[in-house]
């Protein structure tokens, strides 16, 4: 699974704004099961930030979320996020150990066992 988070920035807070990412990939790296986090601006617009973390399942990162650390670091940055879709599944990845490993989507599942029970009831 993976998070993307973004942020508008603005010039002047860059620096301050870096810290309190720093500290949130500090305490998400910190919890079981995520597998990597990142921060920073986008090279064409500095004024627009991204935090991305990877976690082995939903599962994992809804823990991490009600974890004590993750609300008192990180959860005031996000809600400072852009208001878009932030959770995505990661059906497609490369590691240079493992190569190319593809995933069974978890959203078309949950799609058509919520069909089936409609064409049930």
């Amino acid at each position: 699974m993976l998070v993307v988070t973004r942020y508008t920035v603005p010039a002047g807070e860059a620096a301050e704004f870096q810290e309190l990412c720093r500290a949130a990939v500090e305490v998400l790296v910190a919890c079981p099961g995520c597998t990597g986090a990142s921060a920073g601006p986008a090279l064409d617009d500095p004024t627009l930030w991204v935090l991305s973390s990877s976690w082995e399942s939903v599962g994992a990162y809804r823990r991490a979320l009600s974890s004590y650390q993750v609300k008192l670091v990180a959860v005031p940055l996000m809600y400072r996020a852009l208001d878009e879709p932030s959770a995505f599944e990661s059906l497609l990845s490369w590691t240079p150990q493992g190569g190319l490993h593809e995933e069974e989507s978890a959203i078309g599942s949950v799609a058509a066992a919520a069909a089936d029970g409609e064409r049930a009831g």
